[in-house]
């Protein structure tokens, strides 16, 4: 996918730093390893419409930001930021507007800060 090949060369020239291994481009998604441990995997259909899920470790839940239309309660919709307790919130990253690397690239940088995007994790299981 072009897109991809795009986000790819630019998290290459501007994110290099932030990698723990080259990122890998497959038929539909990239995965890129961040450094921290965070696993990113990207899907982009189209400049306005994404998928961005995240892990920080294998026993870690997902999180991730998408552009489904489905909480159009959030001041962000359609993007949406999803909690790893499955909640919903407004998205503090993306923006259906900017291009697809601008996005990528500010949640790389805020996977780097903060791989929970400030939520809490979720309580441990007795």
């Amino acid at each position: 996918m072009k897109l991809h090949t795009a986000i790819l060369e630019h998290i290459g020239r501007e994110h290099a730093d932030a990698l723990a291994a080259p990122p890998r481009l497959t038929q539909d998604a990239l995965t890129i390893t961040l450094r921290n441990g965070v696993t990113l995997t990207v899907r982009y259909a189209a400049p306005d419409a994404y998928s961005l899920r995240w892990n920080s470790g294998p026993d870690t839940l997902e999180m991730g930001i998408n552009t489904a239309p489905i909480h159009p309660h959030l001041s962000t919709h359609p993007n949406h930021l999803l909690r790893s307790d499955g909640t919903a919130a407004a998205d503090p990253i993306t923006r259906i507007d900017a291009s697809p690397e601008a996005n990528v690239g500010a949640l790389i940088t805020a996977l780097m800060r903060d791989p929970l995007i400030g939520a809490t994790p979720p309580a441990s299981q007795p």
